[in-house]
């Protein structure tokens, strides 16, 4: 009888009520290890990129952060970097934190772009937390080929 629920009164038990109105918390008593708000990493930088027949489109998710704290920056291997970081909330001393989620630190992203793409001529954008880099492509000349005769 201890699993009936106790609506006439009477003592209630720890067991699983399935009629309680109490939301169920699996982590309630489970304690994260504590991690530092200042090393926690941005990791959560998520980028699509797509190719056109035009342009290579990245689109990377960074909401939270003004253009001015994000670069864009071309290698001369090839390879496009996106980076920056989201600087931690000051604490004051008359808040009580109930949560912390939202990641925060530096993020870095590297991408090696293909042989047709043209360094020269990329262009970054920024709206509403969404980055988009377009790198326009060029047409890859194909190589002449020339046969030559085997002797002998």
């Amino acid at each position: 009888m201890a699993l009936i629920p106790s609506f006439f009164g009477g003592r209630r038990n720890n067991s699983f009520d399935p009629f309680s109105l109490e939301i169920w918390d699996p982590f309630k008593d489970f304690r994260f290890p504590e991690i530092s708000r200042e090393n926690s990493a941005f990791v959560n930088t998520y980028v699509d990129w797509k190719e056109t027949p035009e342009a290579h489109v990245l689109k990377a998710d960074i909401p939270g952060l003004k253009k001015e704290e994000v670069k864009v920056e071309i290698e001369d291997d090839r390879v496009l970097q996106i980076s920056g970081e989201r600087n931690v909330e000051k604490e004051e001393k008359n808040n009580k934190w109930h949560r912390v989620e939202r990641s925060s630190g530096k993020f870095l992203r590297r991408f090696r772009l293909p042989e047709n793409a043209k360094m020269d001529q990329v262009k970054a954008s920024m709206e509403n937390g969404v980055l988009t880099v377009t790198v326009p492509k060029e047409e890859i000349k194909k190589h002449d080929v020339k046969a030559i005769e085997i002797s002998g």
